[in-house]
Formats: C-alpha cells, sequence, structure tokens
C-alpha cells in the first residue's frame, strides 16, 4: 500500500462531497502529478488536504478505489480541467476512482504541519511545491495521523 496528499479547493470539492459517495478524482493538469496518479493502486490511502481557503490542511482521509483511466473531462469544454490540446487519440491525462474513508474532527491546518518533527522531507513543504497529488511515506503518515488525532 501507497500513501498519498491529494489538494482540492473546498468550494469545489470538499472531504464533505466525498463523503456523499465514490468520485473521479480528476481535473489534474501537471505532468508530474499525473504520473503519481497513474502510480496509485487500489486500496492505497491518501490525505485529503483543503487548499487556496483559509486556512488550508488536511481534512481527512480518502481511499483509492481502482486503477487510474482516461480523464474525459479533458475533452470537455464545459468542464473546469478542459484541455483543448487534448483528443481522444492524444489524451495524456488521467483520473482516479477515490472513496471517503474519515473525515478528522478538526483540519490538521498547514501552520500546524509545518510545526511537527520529521515532515523535512513531505513534499507539501517544499518551497515552491504546487502539486496537486504526492507521495507520502508511511512515516509521514503516521506523523500526520498522530497530529490529527487519529
Amino acid at each position: 500500500m501507497a500513501y498519498w496528499l491529494m489538494k482540492s479547493e473546498p468550494d469545489c470539492f470538499s472531504i464533505d462531497d466525498l463523503s456523499r459517495g465514490p468520485a473521479l478524482w480528476d481535473g489534474v493538469r501537471n505532468y508530474q502529478a499525473r504520473n503519481y496518479l497513474a502510480e496509485m493502486q487500489a486500496d492505497d490511502l491518501f490525505l485529503f488536504y483543503h487548499s487556496s481557503c483559509q486556512p488550508p490542511g488536511i481534512a481527512g482521509i480518502g481511499r483509492i478505489d481502482g486503477q487510474a483511466r482516461p480523464d474525459l473531462s479533458a475533452l470537455d469544454p464545459a468542464a473546469a480541467g478542459y484541455d483543448p490540446r487534448s483528443t481522444e487519440q492524444q489524451l495524456p491525462w488521467v483520473a482516479v476512482p477515490v472513496v471517503f474513508q474519515k473525515k478528522f474532527a478538526a483540519l490538521l491546518s498547514l501552520a500546524q504541519i509545518r510545526t511537527l518533527e520529521g515532515l523535512e522531507a513531505l513534499p507539501l513543504l517544499a518551497r515552491g511545491s504546487r502539486l496537486s497529488v504526492m507521495p507520502v511515506t508511511p512515516e509521514q503518515w503516521q506523523i500526520l495521523l498522530n497530529a490529527a488525532g487519529k
């Protein structure tokens, strides 16, 4: 099993939205983040991070529910993830099915995360890191769960 951190803006898709039923994590338009999505396996777990909000932070846990598949939102002009360069023959983007696992009692804020020892190599804290999908080591996962009180 692998562990991940996946970011979403809560006004677009939040942990509460995921709690209402299975979803497809789509719209990722960064090649490195896309590669991480493609590596994901069923039953991998991810930290659901609320970004571009105040305060940003980890809201809960989700689970990968299958293999990566073509992200058809890239072909839909009405979709937020529309990519005019994509075609059915040239579709570089992928999406993964995800399901809800749990919501934390309180958000583990970015400010709190920055104070935790042992997370120096966490990609979320890297200077200039803007990836929306990133790996988390088992050690980092445990530190974050402990901090969230889980």
